[in-house]
């Protein structure tokens, strides 16, 4: 067994050598510092590749049959910063009512692109439903699911329907889902091997196998090599690591990253970001998405809020202005500088909306909140506005630091308020334009 950078056995060898192109013959635009090398796709007018920042996507939880509850969350996720949305169309019901979904976004101003996710009937539906067809921006095809008897004749005319429509298509392996023919065929020939592959290694060259022999059999089929995303989903952090930075080294397509099943609420957020910032550090991938379990009633939009401060954590984009909050300790035993930072954080965030239109640049602002005298003025210094409160058995006065210097002290119960009031000084000083509002 190979560790995640290891050396793969003879049975995990490429087989294949699908989608190489000198990229640089194609494509004019600089690539991005650091990112490997990729061909460009244009999903709706989003552009995906290691010439554009990697991209965030979502995907709904609604019955898509119900357009009203689900061009709403699409509209949701778009605000909360989801720049692509797909949804799930599985039957007659959901496929009819995208185009509906599509024309309440379109009322509501939102314009992000829809994704249509396919398995199983995704053939049947597109073919049946043209107007669902051009009402999606791409097409999400898993080869593991598009029937055993037919599978290549239905996998041709999904991107017959892409060719017709000009939309390109993802093609999606996950190995819950994996093409058990091919992984029959690959675990029959390694057991004849003299010395045969780990099972892993196995599975994971029958992921590759099949991406990359779908995307292949696409472009026979007449799709464009500019026209194809690829992902190929796990769930465990080193399976996702061992996976990409093989498939990398055999392809130029641009790459969909994520755990698939990643989980609920702490293990899904620390897992999914582990993966992700082992691979993106490294250059490797275009689009993301976070793929957590809500909590029963929960927020749909947690998972893009994730994967935006993974981006911004790893310096790769800049979404909201971040807050520096120290964690407390016997200095701090008042709960003060937690539910002032909590309330800056929650302020930050509702105002980005507005401000992002008003203000470019402010969402890389740094903001600190600190609960004493120990690190408080140094990292309020640090920031571009920052506050240092009164800690146990210190002056109850907290120095606020505009641009690195003390700009004032602030003090009493109206303290909130009175560095909110500075802070929307600051946003409209520096990066205001003439007129335009400091808060909304």
């Amino acid at each position: 067994m190979t560790g995640v950078g290891g050396s793969r056995t003879a049975a995990a060898q490429p087989a294949i050598q699908a989608g190489r192109r000198d990229v640089a013959a194609i494509e004019g635009e600089p690539h991005l510092p650091g990112r490997r090398q990729t061909v460009s796709v244009d999903v709706g007018g989003v552009r995906i590749g290691s010439r554009y920042p990697v991209v965030v996507q979502s995907m709904t939880n609604t019955d898509t049959a119900d357009a009203d509850a689900t061009a709403l969350q699409v509209a949701a996720l778009a605000h909360a910063g989801s720049e692509l949305v797909r949804v799930t169309v599985n039957n007659d019901a959901a496929a009819g009512a995208v185009p509906d979904i599509r024309r309440k976004l379109d009322d509501l101003g939102v314009g992000v692109p829809l994704i249509g996710d396919f398995h199983y009937n995704g053939h049947h539906l597109l073919v049946e439903f043209p107007e669902m067809a051009r009402a999606l921006a791409k097409y999400r095809i898993n080869p593991g699911n598009v029937g055993a008897k037919r599978r290549d004749e239905n996998f041709q005319t999904i991107i017959r329907v892409a060719l017709q429509n000009d939309r390109p298509v993802r093609i999606g392996v996950n190995w819950g889902s994996l093409d058990q023919a091919l992984l029959t065929q690959l675990m029959d020939e390694n057991a004849r091997l003299p010395e045969p592959a780990d099972s892993r290694e196995v599975m994971i060259e029958a992921m590759l196998q099949s991406a990359l022999r779908s995307a292949e059999l696409a472009e026979e089929t007449g799709l464009a090599h500019d026209r194809i995303v690829i992902s190929a989903k796990v769930s465990g952090v080193r399976d996702l690591v061992e996976v990409y930075r093989q498939l990398v080294a055999r392809c130029d397509y641009p790459l969909h990253l994520g755990l698939t099943e990643a989980g609920m609420g702490m293990k899904g957020t620390v897992a999914s970001a582990a993966g992700l910032a082992i691979l993106l550090e490294e250059g490797i991938g275009d689009t993301i998405r976070v793929s957590l379990t809500p909590a029963p009633g929960g927020d749909r939009t947690e998972e893009v809020q994730v994967a935006q401060q993974v981006l911004q954590s790893l310096g790769l984009r800049s979404f909201t202005p971040q807050v520096s909050a120290c964690p407390g300790c016997g200095r701090t035993t008042s709960t003060f500088f937690q539910e002032m930072a909590q309330q800056i954080q929650d302020y930050l965030r509702a105002q980005m909306p507005a401000w992002a239109e008003h203000y470019p640049g402010v969402e890389e602002m740094r903001v600190a909140v600190m609960g004493c005298v120990v690190n408080g003025p140094g990292e309020s210094k640090h920031a571009d506005i920052g506050i240092s409160l009164p800690g146990t058995f210190e002056e109850p006065v907290a120095p606020v630091y505009v641009d690195g210097a003390l700009r004032t002290t602030l003090r009493g119960e109206g303290l909130v308020a009175e560095f909110i009031g500075l802070l929307e000084d600051y946003v409209q000083r520096r990066y205001g334009q003439s007129g335009a509002p400091a808060s909304t």
